[in-house]
């Protein structure tokens, strides 16, 4: 009661009110300590595990041991087969990356620009695969084209009486073929939008000069698009660079290495008495550097060029007629959504019926793959793992870039440029690398803060790598608001928080969830940085799946793949139904 009686004496005499002011006048005013608190909060996800992959590069022990600084990490990267994995990765990237974009510019151009029927419909379908767990249809196509007993294999020799198989998934092609069923609809997403914005104006005088429809394309259209193709280019090629469930699953196999693979293998597969930390960290410097690299190269290719495509002119799209090719169209679409979705998750749906993969006879029909799932207390773990990550992870992360994208987009406070650059960061970050750093970042804390080995780690990795994807998700929505609802909230003496939460998030609500079901996703299928930092007991699905796949165990797999289907399935329904409202009550 005394102290209570105190503190009202010093509020009577005024005493908090000139501490208050001097403080103010030093600069501690509470949008200086917020925007302080933020930059700290994001250096921790982004510029600390980096600054710890560097020290990590160049300490000759695992992470929390004594040990020297040394270049011998570096050193091992200068081998034969360190340059192989190198030529590997950006070989495979580049090959996966070319047919990619040029599948998607076909898509973008049947579903923004020709009258092929059902195109709402086919436009979900196409872009399904990209919402698929690429360790599912990886496992599934392992099954598929398995040279000695995969499905499709099987049913050719059956037909034919051949003895050789009809594919090889266990190789470069499979790598690729694998990779591109992603890519492609990952890269459609960034430019069939570009198709319906364009303004067909330049392309009508082309064809009005003589031009024909092919050199129209060639000349006009893809050069206005260039801005949108690299970037998608610069983005695929990157995600080619880290990919991981690819080269695991058909590359190793057949002794194919790249450097995610190599990475992993150098921490889980390393001969001798400890994993090399060291090794794998220089490698992972190594790639952030070829990254950078290839940013600078994009920023000079599009310096100083103009391509306006959007006027303020009133103008639609313009819509070939293609009469009896708008089905030949259509079934492109369709075959694509086939071999990419239905043959994959058909084969895990047989798969997961029979005793044993690869021998589909009547007697081998079971159910016990479902009962040893059911009863594996591994299993739920990982699913209540994965749905508390999921859930908790998807909201803190949106709120967390619904905050970044309001101070870059509508305000013009001091540090918002360096709080917007550092929420991009681990988009240029693979998530095996970002496990890697993280794994430093959280092994050298002190042990007051226990974070190494738990699922807090998961949970700080999941927020870092899905922030970018929530900053832009954000940022689309604020640019449709006015700046007058905000100004009358906060007149009328709202406070900063509640502006973003009564205003703002409310107004933006379907675009909030819609980005929390896509980071959801990203969550539900990360797999490399979950691989690197997972311990025990922190298990989530992907690493669990990937588990049984090594011991041999694919029929299970096959019923756990069908259970993430299913959570796929429905959140992908949720994220429809949330754009469908959000687009009628523009």
């Amino acid at each position: 009661m005394t102290t209570v009686n105190a503190i009202a004496g010093d509020i009577r005499e005024g005493r908090y009110e000139d501490r208050y002011r001097r403080l103010k006048s030093w600069g501690f005013t509470p949008r200086n300590i917020g925007m302080i608190l933020l930059i700290l909060f994001l250096g921790f996800l982004t510029l600390y595990p980096l600054a710890m992959l560097i020290y990590g590069s160049l300490h000759s022990t695992p992470p929390g041991m004594a040990g020297e600084f040394n270049l011998n990490g570096y050193r091992e990267l200068l081998s034969t087969h360190n340059l192989i994995a190198l030529l590997n990765t950006l070989g495979i990237s580049f090959a996966k990356t070319i047919p990619s974009l040029a599948l998607a510019v076909l898509f973008s151009w049947i579903i923004a620009r020709t009258d092929t029927p059902f195109r709402g419909q086919l436009e979900v379908l196409i872009t399904l695969p990209f919402f698929v767990p690429s360790i599912l249809t990886a496992m599934a196509w392992g099954m598929l084209g398995n040279p000695k007993v995969g499905l499709i294999n099987q049913a050719y020799m059956a037909m034919t009486g051949g003895t050789e198989p009809l594919i090889n998934v266990f190789s470069y092609g499979g790598i690729i073929w694998h990779l591109m069923q992603h890519s492609t609809p990952f890269l459609f997403l960034f430019i069939v939008d570009v198709f319906r914005a364009m303004d067909p104006a330049l392309e009508d005088s082309s064809r009005m000069c003589g031009a024909s429809r092919w050199r129209t394309f060639r000349s006009i259209t893809l050069l206005l698009m260039l801005p949108a193709l690299t970037n998608a280019f610069i983005l695929s090629f990157i995600r080619g660079i880290e990919s991981f469930e690819s080269p695991l699953f058909f590359g190793s196999p057949a002794g194919i290495t790249v450097v995610t693979t190599e990475i992993f293998n150098a921490i889980n597969y390393r001969s001798g008495p400890q994993p090399d930390y060291q090794y794998a960290t220089a490698i992972s410097v190594a790639i952030l550097v070829l990254m950078f690299l290839m940013v600078l190269v994009q920023w000079r290719m599009l310096r100083g060029r103009s391509f306006v495509t959007v006027t303020g002119k009133g103008y639609s799209p313009n819509v070939t007629k293609l009469g009896p090719w708008r089905w030949v169209t259509f079934g492109i679409c369709v075959l694509f959504f086939v071999v990419t979705v239905v043959l994959p998750i058909g084969q895990l749906a047989v798969g997961s019926f029979f005793r044993f993969f690869g021998f589909y006879d009547p007697s081998m029909l079971t159910l016990a793959n479902y009962v040893k799932v059911g009863t594996n207390p591994e299993f739920w773990r990982g699913f209540c793992n994965t749905m508390v990550l999921g859930v908790l992870g998807s909201t803190v992360t949106m709120f967390l870039g619904a905050i970044v994208a309001y101070i870059s987009v509508r305000t013009r406070w001091r540090g918002r440029t360096l709080i917007d650059t550092m929420a991009w960061l681990p988009w240029m970050m693979p998530g095996m690398v970002l496990g890697i750093g993280f794994l430093w970042a959280f092994a050298i804390l002190p042990k007051s803060i226990p974070i190494y080995g738990t699922i807090w780690a998961l949970f700080l990795a999941y927020i870092a790598l899905g922030t970018p994807i929530a900053v832009r998700v954000m940022v689309g929505s604020y640019a449709q608001l006015s700046l007058d609802l905000e100004e009358c909230s906060r007149v009328h003496g709202a406070t900063f928080f509640q502006t973003l939460w009564r205003i703002l998030i409310a107004l933006a609500w379907p675009s909030f969830v819609v980005g929390w079901v896509l980071t959801f996703f990203g969550i539900l299928r990360e797999l490399s940085a979950s691989v690197m930092l997972y311990s025990v007991g922190s298990e989530v699905l992907s690493v669990i799946v990937m588990k049984l796949w090594l011991n041999g165990l694919a029929e299970q797999v096959s019923v756990i793949a069908l259970f993430m289907m299913l959570l796929v399935i429905v959140f992908r329904w949720v994220q429809l139904r949330l754009l469908k409202h959000h687009i009628t009550t523009l």
